[in-house]
């Protein structure tokens, strides 16, 4: 929720197909959904950075320096005081015992109920296992909190005197001079806890202070009243008999008031992102007037049943919270409202499987303690961990998946053990026992399908996105300007997002921009030529909503686009590299037979003994010619190679008898490669030569056509041949269906009526294809 990064535009957009489309958008953005702002604030100078991060920069030094002084100043409050060196349990009775202690003179009492404590003027009847209740915002009963803190009010007035007197169930009365408590006494949970508040409250900071605006603001608020629940569970874990003073009066009301203003926090920040909703203000407004309603009733005391108004009014905001990003999400499907909504859908789950298990245990005093004391606990620390996870969404997949899943079996594990004792009255040891395995097995049977809704899944396996690599990079090599669509093909079947742009300004590096919901990345400079030529190099990809907006691009996704590029460019400079050798090698075959076997052909046709010998040299001299120099050229217009087809087969047809009928339509006269021009030459060839051999035909009419990049080759006959499905295949028609296979495309065979035979390749995409 927290926008540390970039910002794509959260108005109307015209995206409302359900599949992706690529589109190329100038720079200066106007009628694209896409906006330009997203790249102004990527690109900015860094002297804008450098001005404006002094005063932050210093104001997050100082910020930072408040709230460590702040924790050591609690720390040493919290350690000045006198206290007793022991710990105390609820025993069958409902009364508080003596469980353990350090102190020889409370050794014997191990096991004693305290009924009673004396201190200076003061003393304390000490009735039920109440005193121990940490907090009273856990207490359901407006009675019950009201008897609470006078009762840890009048305890923490007692214990302030150096010199106390404990009376136990068995009349004993112990006269005890109490020591100061000092850091190490505050125990390792207040510490851990009081950390987390701490890191907590210093990316708050840094949220706001990196880019000041509302949002962040709305972020800050929500993380500062989570910072003030920690720290009140950190004091309240170093409770022995009762909380210090003034916490006891504070808690209820600041803990209630840190719950419902996160709540409306919350529901603020939902409607301003990931795209502000129609009548965002006036929902906003209804959620922060009920909010302060509910907290200025409370501080004056005039709300009844404050505890069930909290629950009920978070747990209402929190079931709006999720309509709301069910709303956001269909008006514009973005991955962060999915991600959102699902951590909202199981922090409310856990939240009212709470309120239920502690109203199921009013009748148990002892479970009520141990599932306000456990259970709040980790659901601040599950809330807390939430909101620190929150700015980082799209810097690592892993951390995201890992968190997710330890949350979410945390959560069910936790809630099922408090549901069993609460309202199955089980043991705490089968409690917990049963829980874990559930959740572990609920954990094991659906691990996969857990990941696949928190991240999504890529539907490119590695297999076919090596395939399409160097499909796309032989397609590169021979039209280096496609580069940008190509690439952005790519990468949609692999990141599958709602939209594909192609801008007119160039990313320094890949980077995940707007909360992770777009990924840029510069088109790469593959060809420098064709870069320099077509302005690829000032070229950007942008991706927006992954997963078909299902789920955000992370940092992982950023390495694995360049990976991508980098494979790509080196697939590309391989086959250039292979090409090469090719083109060197053709070229060395061809002047071998031009130097070697077409002097000998002209030597035999000057010694022919007949003038049919001579002609038969003589064209058998001609198609070396043609062939050389098809072996030497890099590439062929196709309007030059199919006069040489025409010439050459109406010499071979003619000599055999044979008339030929040749049609020839194209709309682009494009240059074949060298391998598009010997597959179709001796395709042609052979077809030709197959006729002539064995169909016995008068008239062999060829229709060569290239529309649309479409290429339709028909080669028919009249002659007698019969079922080409049940011809073999040798070299001949094995190698045409070799050669067409190679252009990819297909060939076939089909038999004519009256008589005759037709043979028809099909090739699409055929300019993309050498």
């Amino acid at each position: 929720m927290a926008v540390t990064g970039s910002s794509l535009p959260s108005g109307d957009s015209p995206l409302r197909d359900k599949d992706a489309h690529t589109s190329q958008v100038p720079y200066t953005g106007g009628e694209s959904s896409f906006d330009s702002a997203l790249l102004d604030r990527n690109f900015m100078h860094e002297s804008s950075l450098s001005r404006w991060m002094g005063w932050r920069l210093r104001l997050l030094v100082g910020t930072a320096l408040l709230g460590c002084m702040g924790l050591f100043f609690l720390a040493r409050w919290l350690g000045d005081p006198p206290h007793i060196e022991a710990t105390w349990r609820s025993n069958p009775q409902g009364l508080l015992e003596l469980a353990a202690t350090t102190d020889p003179q409370l050794k014997p009492h191990v096991g004693r109920a305290l009924i009673g404590i004396f201190g200076g003027d003061v003393s304390v009847a000490v009735a039920n296992v109440l005193t121990l209740q940490r907090s009273s915002r856990w207490l359901i009963d407006d009675d019950h909190r009201d008897h609470h803190r006078a009762t840890h009010e009048q305890i923490s007035s007692a214990l302030s005197q150096q010199s106390v007197k404990l009376v136990f169930s068995d009349g004993n009365i112990v006269e005890m001079q109490l020591q100061r408590r000092g850091f190490a006494g505050l125990g390792g949970m207040f510490w851990l806890l009081s950390a987390f508040a701490l890191v907590l409250y210093l990316v708050a900071m840094v949220v706001l202070l990196a880019r000041p605006n509302g949002l962040n603001l709305l972020y800050a608020v929500m993380a500062l009243c989570q910072t003030g629940n920690l720290v009140f569970i950190a004091v309240e874990s170093t409770l022995e008999l009762a909380l210090p003073a003034p916490f006891p009066r504070l808690d209820m009301p600041l803990r209630m008031a840190f719950d419902l203003v996160t709540a409306a926090a919350v529901i603020n920040a939902i409607c301003l992102h990931p795209r502000r909703l129609p009548g965002a203000g006036w929902i906003a407004v209804a959620a922060w007037a009920f909010v302060g309603s509910l907290v200025l009733l409370m501080w004056q005391r005039l709300l009844p049943e404050a505890w069930w108004w909290t629950q009920l009014g978070v747990s209402g905001m929190g079931l709006l919270m999720i309509g709301l990003l069910t709303w956001s999400y269909r008006i514009e499907p973005h991955p962060f409202a999915v991600v959102l909504r699902r951590f909202c859908v199981v922090a409310m789950s856990t939240w009212i499987l709470l309120t239920i298990a502690l109203a199921a245990a009013t009748k148990a005093p002892g479970v009520q303690h141990n599932i306000a004391s456990i259970g709040s606990m980790i659901w601040y620390v599950f809330l807390a961990s939430l909101l620190l996870l929150v700015p980082f969404l799209s810097k690592s997949q892993q951390i995201m998946r890992e968190f997710s899943l330890l949350a979410a079996i945390s959560t069910v594990a936790t809630s099922l053990d408090l549901l069993f004792v609460a309202v199955f009255s089980f043991g705490q040891f089968a409690s917990l026992t049963l829980s874990l395995f559930l959740s572990l097995g609920v954990y094991a049977g659906a691990r996969q399908w857990i990941l696949n809704q928190l991240l999504g899944s890529s539907m490119l396996t590695t297999e076919r996105m090596f395939e399409q690599l160097y499909r796309i990079a032989r397609e590169v090599e021979a039209h280096p300007e496609r580069t940008p669509a190509l690439l952005s093909r790519l990468l949609r079947e692999l990141f599958e997002p709602m939209e594909v742009l192609v801008i007119d300004k160039r990313s320094s590096s890949t980077r995940i921009v707007a909360d992770g919901s777009a990924i840029i990345l510069p088109v790469p400079e593959l060809s420098s030529d064709a870069a320099t030529e077509d302005g690829l190099a000032d070229r950007s990809i942008v991706l927006r909503f992954a997963h078909r907006g299902r789920r955000l691009f992370t940092s992982e996704d950023a390495r694995l686009a360049d990976r991508i590029v980098e494979q790509l460019g080196r697939a590309v400079a391989f086959d250039k590299a292979v090409e090469q050798g090719r083109s060197e090698e053709r070229a060395r075959i061809a002047q071998d037979l031009h130097d070697d076997i077409g002097a000998r052909l002209l030597t035999l046709m000057y010694k022919a003994h007949s003038p049919e010998m001579e002609e038969y040299v003589r064209h058998t001299l001609q198609d070396l010619k043609t062939l050389t120099r098809g072996l030497a050229a890099s590439n062929h217009r196709l309007s030059h190679a199919a006069a040489e087809w025409k010439a050459d087969l109406t010499q071979r047809l003619t000599a055999a008898h044979v008339e030929l009928g040749w049609t020839f339509t194209f709309d682009e006269d494009i240059l074949l490669s060298v391998v598009q021009w010997s597959a179709l030459t001796r395709v042609l060839r052979e077809l030709v030569s197959n006729i002539i051999s064995h169909a016995q035909a008068r008239r062999v009419d060829i229709d060569f056509s290239l529309e649309n990049d479409r290429l339709d080759l028909s080669v028919f006959d009249d002659g007698l041949g019969r079922n080409p499905r049940a011809w073999s295949h040798g070299l001949g028609l094995g190698g045409v269906r070799k050669r067409v296979k190679q252009l990819g495309g297909e060939v076939e065979w089909r038999e004519l009526s009256p008589h005759g035979i037709g043979c028809r390749v099909i090739i699409r995409e055929f300019s993309a294809r050498h």
